[in-house]
């Protein structure tokens, strides 16, 4: 790892903490991962402690059209002919002694994967940290009215028993890797444990989705065993579903389709999750279709 790309201010006197990951980037869908890691931010009053330069990570000049090349160029703000702003790509560590929890909030790197890894990995064996979380979503076929699935890829067979106890459903996948999925995959040989969970959400809603992120950051209160109230996050996530179903109200070939992946949805949580129940309903002659 060059000099300097990892900044680390100072080490926060943490007990065993955990490291929990949110990237912008190909598994944000909803705002899912960065919304949750910022909520939990400002929640939990974490401090800012240490920030991995962007410099070498990311792609500015990227050749195409403009709607897809803006995706990669730094942000500005220009006022009256002043420019005010310029803003490149933030990587930024926080940390919660309560917690004992250190959140990164960044956006995945299009270069040098391998020297970013060894930046995480290296703030995480300065802080003692042993066990590292990623959180993210991808667009499927799941209703707005439902608990979005969360799906997990692990770096070792260890981790799995444990999530399995929070409703997690183990991934089978094959096709083009994130860095999430290479910053898993190389974990264990640094010496540490690692989970991706990744929520899957409607592909019909667009734009910042609170209820994924409530649903989300209650599953991560539990994983994590964090002393958090989410009541707030609560009210915006019912209020979020209840305008979001009023709305579709008023598309009736949408609703429909609604209902069929509801219908869908349900049959397979019974499927997966209530076989016993259903093998012994079918054995006392009641019909399940």
């Amino acid at each position: 790892m060059p000099p300097n790309q990892l900044q680390v201010h100072t080490i926060p006197a943490l007990n065993s903490p955990r490291l929990l990951l949110g990237f912008s980037g190909w598994m944000d869908g909803g705002q899912v991962s960065t919304g949750t890691i910022n909520y939990l931010i400002e929640k939990l009053n974490a401090q800012k402690f240490a920030q991995i330069d962007p410099e070498n990570f990311y792609l500015y000049n990227f050749p195409g059209a403009m709607e897809i090349t803006a995706l990669f160029r730094p942000h500005t703000k220009i006022k009256d002919g002043l420019i005010t702003t310029y803003e490149l790509p933030t990587n930024t560590f926080f940390y919660d002694d309560r917690n004992n929890l250190i959140l990164f909030l960044g956006k995945e790197p299009n270069l040098n994967w391998q020297q970013f890894a060894e930046c995480i990995f290296s703030l995480a064996s300065q802080s003692a940290a042993k066990q590292i979380y990623f959180i993210g979503s991808v667009s499927g076929l799941v209703p707005h009215t439902r608990e979005p699935r969360l799906f997990c890829s692990v770096s070792d067979e260890k981790i799995k028993e444990t999530l399995r106890h929070y409703g997690v459903n183990f991934t089978n996948y094959e096709g083009p890797a994130s860095f999430l999925t290479y910053l898993t995959s190389t974990a264990a040989e640094q010496g540490f444990s690692m989970a991706s969970l990744v929520a899957t959400i409607p592909a019909y809603v667009q734009g910042n989705n609170p209820k994924c992120v409530e649903a989300i950051a209650s599953r991560l209160a539990g994983i994590l065993d964090l002393k958090i109230e989410l009541d707030d996050l609560r009210d915006i996530s019912d209020e979020f579903e209840k305008k979001l179903t009023e709305a579709v109200q008023d598309q009736p070939e949408l609703a429909n389709s609604i209902i069929k992946l509801e219908e869908d949805y349900d049959n397979e949580i019974f499927d997966s999750e209530m076989g016993e129940l259903k093998k012994w309903l079918q054995q006392q002659g009641i019909r399940l279709d």
